[in-house]
């Protein structure tokens, strides 16, 4: 299982996810970075920390304003991190501008998806390997800007995205980003047994024991911030339970 780090974007600089509640969002202050606050500077540490990879949420794209595309191309050139993009993509003409900034995957969140056929489509343009879709849940209920995908719950959505041709999916409950309240592992277990596509899952994520729980679950991936900024969780930790 891949433990990957994560970088949220907010008016071009670093910050701090609590519950998806964005206005509130401060810059981000980590043990592991001094200049925190500066996405580059922040992916480069994770990068001589040993991770591979890293999942970046530009917040300001998601919320209808300019996607920082510049940052995205600098932290591919200069660190070499298997990147993965949430840019609140909707359509082929920004999946397509994002992925010419040398973004190796793109997420599409459910959050700002408005329709499952966008998926069928960008899968057949850009390869299934390249699209990732994150099932955004918000009070226990998928978020999207799609009226019937709002109305499906998390394991029906995830059945969709799998006969739409989705390979990796990622379950993102807002509520629990930056909490530290754990995991819903029953859900997690749902999706596994009732779905075809491979299981990764971000927010709320406490303990080393937890990703350990996650990676006998059979999940790809675990997306994790809070505890590495805050030193909850070591590095060395990490590597000696095999995740780096």
């Amino acid at each position: 299982m891949n433990v990957i780090p994560v970088i949220d974007i907010l008016n071009g600089v670093a910050v701090h996810g609590i519950r998806g509640e964005r206005k509130q969002y401060q810059l981000l202050k980590s043990v592991i970075c001094k200049s925190a606050d500066q996405p580059l500077d922040i992916a480069s540490a994770f990068k001589s920390l040993g991770f591979s990879g890293l999942y970046l949420a530009d917040l300001d794209a998601i919320l209808g304003n300019s996607a920082n595309y510049n940052i995205y191309g600098k932290i591919v050139a200069q660190t070499g991190l298997d990147l993965m993009v949430d840019a609140g993509i909707t359509d082929i003409t920004k999946a397509d501008e994002v992925l010419a900034a040398d973004v190796p995957k793109i997420v599409v969140g459910s959050e700002t998806l408005t329709n499952l056929d966008f998926l069928g489509q960008a899968i057949k343009v850009f390869g299934e390997n390249k699209i990732v879709v994150s099932i955004d849940l918000k009070h226990g209920k998928v978020l999207s800007a799609s009226e019937v995908i709002a109305q499906m719950d998390a394991v029906s959505f995830a059945q969709e995205l799998g006969q739409v041709g989705v390979k990796q999916i990622i379950l993102l409950d807002l509520d629990r980003v930056g909490t530290e309240h754990g995991i819903n592992f029953p859900l997690l277990q749902t999706l596994i047994e009732k779905t075809g596509v491979e299981v990764l899952v971000g927010g709320g994520i406490r303990t080393l024991k937890e990703l350990e729980e996650l990676r006998e679950l059979g999940l790809s991936g675990a997306l994790i911030a809070t505890i590495l900024h805050n030193g909850k969780l070591d590095v060395n930790e990490l590597k000696s339970a095999g995740f780096l």
